[in-house]
């Protein structure tokens, strides 16, 4: 049974993205672990009192009752979409974020983690250094990042981005599985620049090779790879976008605000990043 992590504050984006959550580990028939990390100040004992380890044992046990207080909310947003089957664990640690997911990716052999982000005005700060762009390209298991535009509605369509080298090639068929669980489709795209070194055999052989499978590949001659990836998701109604992680400038380019401004309610879906 896959494993999938969701780290929450249990802010209206967290709630949001757990729903995408609980939608995903139906798909790939999953279990949910559910993180809730939180910092203790910093301090030196040789300059405070004894008593002052009574503040740390006391925003501990806050920490504790808000997640006690909280997970039974989350269970009820299970159980209005008749989720409730789904098996869930539960962690509180305290320390820094990235540390602890990284921790529990190892301890409890985590197979993706799902969290949420703030959105499309919020795309370029999240690829920049927030909590979820900062988790996107510092662990090795695939993330879904889920904006809190993004309302969860059944996979139709896959998008997926290539270059058709043989690192693709694997995860094209990672997303297949996803694909197949769900009944969907895959549309690949392969934003060809002046620049490109893939030649129309290797196309070619991609096609040949998944031609018994639900993909179309598209190849389109362009040096704006951006703009190229945004209009495939608009005019292709992609409803998930998968890609390998690439350069975080990358990212930021791609979900630049002042650049999509019309595209920009389309571009509120998740973004499945798997790792090269």
């Amino acid at each position: 049974m896959k494993k999938i992590l969701f780290p929450t504050d249990f802010s209206e984006v967290a709630n949001n993205a757990f729903i995408h959550a609980l939608e995903f580990a139906k798909i790939v028939k999953g279990e949910l672990v559910l993180l809730h990390t939180f910092d203790l100040p910093v301090y030196d004992n040789q300059f405070f009192p004894e008593n002052y380890n009574v503040i740390f044992e006391s925003i501990e046990l806050s920490q504790f009752d808000v997640f006690k207080d909280e997970i039974p909310k989350l269970r009820a947003i299970a159980e209005e979409r008749k989720l409730d089957n789904i098996k869930m664990s539960h962690r509180l640690m305290d320390g820094n974020l990235l540390y602890n997911i990284k921790r529990s990716i190892k301890e409890d052999k985590i197979d993706f983690v799902v969290m949420g982000t703030s959105g499309a005005t919020g795309w370029e700060a999240f690829f920049m250094g927030t909590n979820t762009g900062t988790v996107l390209t510092a662990v090795d298991v695939p993330v879904l990042s889920i904006p809190l535009e993004a309302k969860f509605k059944k996979i139709e369509t896959i998008g997926f981005t290539t270059r058709f080298r043989t690192k693709d090639k694997k995860a094209l068929k990672e997303v297949l599985k996803i694909a197949k669980k769900t009944d969907a489709k895959v549309r690949c795209l392969y934003a060809k620049t002046n620049n490109s070194d893939v030649s129309e055999n290797t196309i070619k052989d991609w096609e040949e090779e998944f031609s018994d499978e639900p993909i179309v590949f598209s190849v389109i001659l362009s040096d704006d790879v951006q703009e190229t990836i945004r209009d495939f998701i608009l005019f292709q109604e992609i409803d998930v976008l998968a890609m390998l992680t690439y350069k975080r400038n990358f990212f930021v380019e791609l979900f630049r605000p002042s650049l999509v401004q019309k595209f920009s309610n389309r571009l509120d879906i998740p973004i499945l990043a798997m790792h090269e």
